[in-house]
């Protein structure tokens, strides 16, 4: 599998590298008065074609022997299927890097029909939710345990996308939760599902070398989208090969980003605005403003680009306090349930305590 990585890993720095130089044009229609940028000059989105490009090239390699080199078992047939699958929705998202102008209900269309053509194609499920109530009304209703699955890949790229404010950040949070998922794989044997997951492990830090800590590239909702799709597809496909494994894993393993988003909705809706609106009060955006001190340099844009810097490392730790538990604990339902409650809960506290101005001095740089 360490080949693998090095396929995606070259193949997607590559391309990255390639899309930098040549997309700059587009990157002027990024907005500069868009709430959630957090950086000057004109930057590339495009770094989510690049990390499709590794990836896909990886999978496919994979299987594109009869002799199966690698030694993962994955037919070129499934993977191509897989790639056909996400791809309209990643495209979505690389049009609306490129356009800016893709609406929020069209992009969240194209996820959902990836993730239902995915279930599909692919005969996917989810049907077991460690809840006797909901798995007892999923094995009643036909096919809920494929609507169940697709409203959770679908969704989880939007995810994705909206913890992706800073360099570095959804990128290496995506790194994590890969690697975790391909350590839980390799316990339960099994290599295609891990495989899976390395070759976008290598892409991502094909692309996390210039998107970190230069911020040359972005990966835009490209990259997120890919992100997205690819770790629901694992997780599902996960849960339902094998029976060991909790379905509260990887619901621990995503709950930063999941519960970023369904608290984002909540608190755009008590404020009486659209879930679709852009703000600036996300977790990571108020860390940036409250607790990163502000850097000196020569100029805004350097000044920017250090603070930028080390806001992701605060949230790479909080990400960690959800992916390490979810690893030791991937087949105890009830622990990984209450270590669930437990992060949600300090989330609010924290988000609560940065909003009033009490962060702890230690907190603090």
């Amino acid at each position: 599998m360490i080949a693998l990585i090095v396929i995606s890993f070259f193949v997607s720095a590559f391309g990255v590298q390639v899309f930098m130089r040549r997309a700059r044009r587009h990157a002027r229609l990024y907005g500069a008065d868009m709430p959630q940028r957090f950086h000057k000059g004109h930057v590339p989105r495009l770094g989510g074609a690049g990390i499709l490009l590794g990836m896909g090239v990886a999978w496919l390699a994979s299987g594109i022997t009869g002799t199966d080199p690698f030694n993962v078992s994955w037919p070129l047939k499934t993977s191509m299927l897989t790639l056909l699958c996400i791809a309209p929705a990643v495209i979505g998202g690389i049009v609306e890097d490129v356009t800016q102008n893709v609406k929020v209900r069209y992009r969240l269309a194209l996820t959902i029909g990836s993730a239902l053509l995915a279930c599909w194609v692919l005969g996917l499920g989810l049907s077991r939710t460690g809840i006797e109530t909901v798995d007892g009304w999923l094995a009643m209703v036909p096919y809920g345990a494929v609507l169940f699955a697709a409203l959770a890949i679908g969704g989880l790229p939007h995810a994705f996308n909206i913890i992706d404010g800073y360099n570095g950040l959804a990128g290496t949070v995506a790194v994590l939760v890969c690697l975790a998922i391909s350590h839980v794989a390799l316990q339960v044997g099994d290599r295609q599902l891990a495989a899976m997951m390395v070759c976008l492990v290598g892409a991502t830090i094909g692309f996390l070398i210039w998107n970190y800590p230069r911020g040359k590239i972005f990966a835009g909702d490209g990259g997120a989208y890919v992100w997205g799709m690819v770790i629901a597809l694992a997780c599902v496909t996960l849960v339902q090969r094998h029976r060991v494994v909790s379905p509260w894993f990887p619901m621990l393993l995503l709950i930063y980003p999941v519960w970023e988003t369904l608290f984002s909705i909540y608190r755009k809706l008590a404020r009486g605005q659209s879930p679709g609106t852009a703000d600036a009060l996300h977790f990571h955006q108020l860390i940036f403003r409250r607790i990163v001190r502000v850097a000196f340099a020569d100029d805004e844009a350097r000044q920017l680009l250090a603070r930028n810097n080390r806001t992701s490392p605060y949230l790479w730790m909080f990400a960690a306090l959800s992916v390490v538990p979810a690893v030791l604990f991937w087949n105890n339902t009830i622990v990984l349930m209450l270590f669930c409650l437990l992060f949600v809960t300090t989330y609010v506290g924290a988000y609560l305590m940065i909003v009033r101005f009490k962060v702890p001095r230690w907190l603090r740089p």
